[in-house]
């Protein structure tokens, strides 16, 4: 479908702005105009992922961060979007040809926002959304208004993550189907990723100041605080493993971004 698009809008996720990046998505769109909008932004660490999409911005990308939540920037993506296409159109009438409405692609990894994104865009519900990756199943063509066409893609992920440390970020939040991860190694890298970035967070939550090499003590505290216990109080090391990955989904951590420059 690419030969109708004028307009790209790469969705990424404001907390993962490196690691949400498809892979190869320049080979994949060409020449394509684009604008990189950056969901989920009222919840990431705004300081970290600043840094990220500044060196974005010094790299040629329009970029346009939006909160979801509140629909802050979604009117900006909506005018931005009439500005490429007045210059698409100038050329359309040198060529003889009429002025049309902008036709645009929206793009990205599975669980991004990219659903959420057109509701707004279009002020009520015409995509299906949910919180796990996969929700969107096929191409399918959405009006916003007159003078925007939006095609709507399933979410994209290359077949093989050989980076492993962004292949653990995009499964922590839930870019990937929990079905076919290890939800205690995920877990872990959560837990680590905290311990690493964010300890006061990780502390304010499980009381964990510090851990030990397997975890055991970190995994014991947590099924203390929160119950998770099988009978005679033995931890349920499944049951914390499940809580640490909801209680990351829910953002009982406050904002944070896992991703960081090198």
């Amino acid at each position: 479908k690419l030969n109708l698009i004028d307009i790209v809008y790469e969705v990424i996720d404001a907390r993962m702005p490196i690691s949400s990046k498809i892979l190869d998505i320049n080979d994949l769109i060409k020449d394509k105009m684009r604008i990189l909008v950056v969901t989920k932004y009222d919840l990431c660490d705004k300081l970290e992922t600043d840094k990220i999409l500044k060196k974005y911005e010094e790299e040629g990308y329009k970029v346009l961060p939006v909160d979801l939540m509140n629909g802050n920037g979604v009117s900006n993506l909506i005018n931005m979007t009439k500005d490429i296409m007045k210059n698409i159109n100038k050329g359309r009438i040198a060529k003889g040809m009429k002025e049309r409405s902008a036709r645009v692609l929206i793009v990205g990894v599975p669980n991004v926002g990219k659903s959420t994104l057109i509701n707004r865009l279009v002020g009520k519900k015409s995509a299906g959304v949910g919180n796990t990756p996969g929700f969107t199943k096929s191409l399918s063509w959405i009006r916003v208004n007159k003078d925007i066409d939006l095609l709507d893609s399933p979410g994209i992920l290359w077949p093989k993550l050989e980076n492993q440390e962004e292949a653990h970020i995009l499964a922590a939040f839930s870019a990937i189907k929990e079905e076919i991860l290890n939800i205690d190694a995920i877990a872990c890298f959560i837990i680590k990723t905290l311990h690493r970035l964010y300890p006061e967070k990780l502390e304010n939550r499980y009381g964990i100041t510090e851990l030990d090499d397997d975890l055991i003590e970190a995994y014991d505290t947590i099924a203390m605080k929160r119950g998770a216990l099988s009978r005679g109080g033995v931890a349920d090391y499944e049951k914390v493993s499940n809580i640490i990955i909801r209680d990351l989904k829910n953002n009982y951590f406050g904002n944070l971004t896992f991703d960081r420059l090198k």
